[in-house]
C-alpha cells in the first residue's frame, strides 16, 4: 500500500466540516489539532490515540499528512487564531467578565 493510499484511507476532507479542514476519517478532530497536541502539548502517537479512540495508524497518517502540507496547515492556523483574536477585541465584555472585574475593582 502507498504512502497516499494510507493517508486517503485515514484522512478526510470534507467540504462543510470543520471549515474543510483536513481531518481524521470519520471523527471531528483537525489534523491541525493532532499535529498540535504532538508537537506542542508533548502527548505521545498512543496517548493521542488512547485520549480520543483513534488508532495509532490514524494518528501517524495525520502526522504523515501534516508534514507532507505543513504551510498551508500552519498558514490556516494562524489565520483562524488571528480571527479570533480580531474577535475578541471588537467584542463588548460579557456580563461575567463584568462581574469579575466589579469583584477586583477594576
Amino acid at each position: 500500500m502507498s504512502k497516499q493510499s494510507v493517508i486517503t484511507k485515514y484522512i478526510e476532507i470534507t467540504p462543510g466540516v470543520l471549515g474543510g479542514k483536513p481531518r481524521i476519517a470519520g471523527h471531528r478532530i483537525s489534523v491541525a489539532h493532532i499535529a498540535q497536541m504532538y508537537l506542542n502539548m508533548g502527548e505521545s502517537i498512543e496517548e493521542i490515540a488512547r485520549d480520543y479512540n483513534l488508532s495509532p495508524a490514524s494518528v501517524h497518517a495525520a502526522m504523515t499528512y501534516y508534514y507532507d502540507n505543513r504551510g498551508e496547515i500552519d498558514r490556516r492556523t494562524a489565520e483562524s487564531d488571528a480571527f479570533v483574536e480580531e474577535l475578541k477585541r471588537q467584542s463588548p465584555p460579557s456580563r461575567l467578565q463584568e462581574k469579575l472585574r466589579e469583584i477586583r475593582g477594576e
